[in-house]
């Protein structure tokens, strides 16, 4: 595979890290988001010297805010005349409180669905002028044990919980995901391919520093404590084979297991309206930061 300039997100620690590592290693232009400047440049320092690349370059944004998500967005389209891959792993799950951000939204949908849908929107820029780029969308396999979605509620008023906003956080990705691809379609934006996948249980900190409440955080604690996942290089294979194989090269709006498999995701709650409507509150909570892709 050719050289590409590769955004990944989350990829100061964890899955995000271990793929900009793997990247780096087969030596192409990695991009390191983070939130926090002083630890993304010690990650890049340190990429730099486990793979021998010197293309390490950082981009700092809180993904809570639609105006970071713009600057940084607007600081690499002034910087790179293309973008080839951008892999939009980072994620969380939060604590039991709710908690809206200074957009106004419930955190977890904003992290895990409304930043990768504004992020690639003003990225498509950069993408287009790619000869062939790949958005990846990192999901869950939670997905699949989501609670109903009621569009009434995205601010979550009347039904919040941790592990449950988190479950329906990445259905709703890989709904966000389905229907770029049929955006892109109507556009005749070819060269541009939309996936998704899941990373499985894997065994990283993820999630251990919120409250959820008590069954969940137990059920966390315990699974991390006795190693019950995969490994992190495990868990990052998806994310690296979507980003890199000759087998995906054309394929758009498809869902991957963390085998690197072609799978369907989980039916209950889907419809095309269902799907529509998510993508339909994107973009209305995302308009004023979007400019021409309104």
């Amino acid at each position: 595979m050719d050289k590409k300039i590769i955004l990944i997100t989350g990829a100061t620690d964890g899955i995000g890290k271990e793929t900009a590592t793997t990247l780096a290693k087969q030596g192409h232009h990695i991009i390191v988001h983070g939130r926090n400047e002083k630890k993304a440049q010690d990650v890049a320092a340190e990429i730099k010297r486990i793979t021998g690349n010197d293309e390490i370059e950082i981009a700092i944004a809180d993904l809570l805010s639609f105006k970071a998500i713009k600057t940084m967005a607007d600081g690499l389209c002034q910087k790179h005349d293309h973008l080839d891959i951008l892999i939009n792993n980072a994620g969380a799950v939060f604590s039991k409180d709710l908690v809206l951000t200074e957009d106004g939204e419930e955190r977890t949908f904003q992290l895990n669905a409304y930043a990768p849908f504004l992020l690639t929107h003003l990225l498509l820029p950069l993408l287009q002028k790619s000869p062939s780029a790949r958005v990846i969308f990192e999901s869950s396999a939670a997905h699949g044990v989501s609670r109903k979605p009621d569009f009434n509620d995205m601010k979550c008023e009347k039904k919040y919980d941790a592990q449950g906003n988190y479950c329906l956080s990445k259905l709703y990705v890989i709904w966000v995901m389905q229907h770029f691809a049929k955006y892109l379609a109507e556009k005749n934006i070819g060269n541009i391919t939309m996936n998704a996948t899941h990373p499985g249980m894997v065994m990283t900190k993820f999630g251990q520093n919120e409250k959820k409440g008590f069954i969940v955080d137990l059920i966390y604690s315990i699974s991390y404590k006795l190693g019950l996942g995969d490994t992190i290089e495990d868990g990052a294979k998806s994310e690296i084979y979507l980003a890199t194989s000759s087998e995906v090269e054309k394929i758009t709006g498809k869902f991957y297991s963390n085998k690197c498999k072609l799978e369907i995701p989980k039916q209950k709650h889907y419809s095309e309206e269902n799907e529509k409507a998510i993508w339909d509150y994107c973009m209305k909570i995302c308009k004023p930061f979007m400019g021409e892709y309104k």
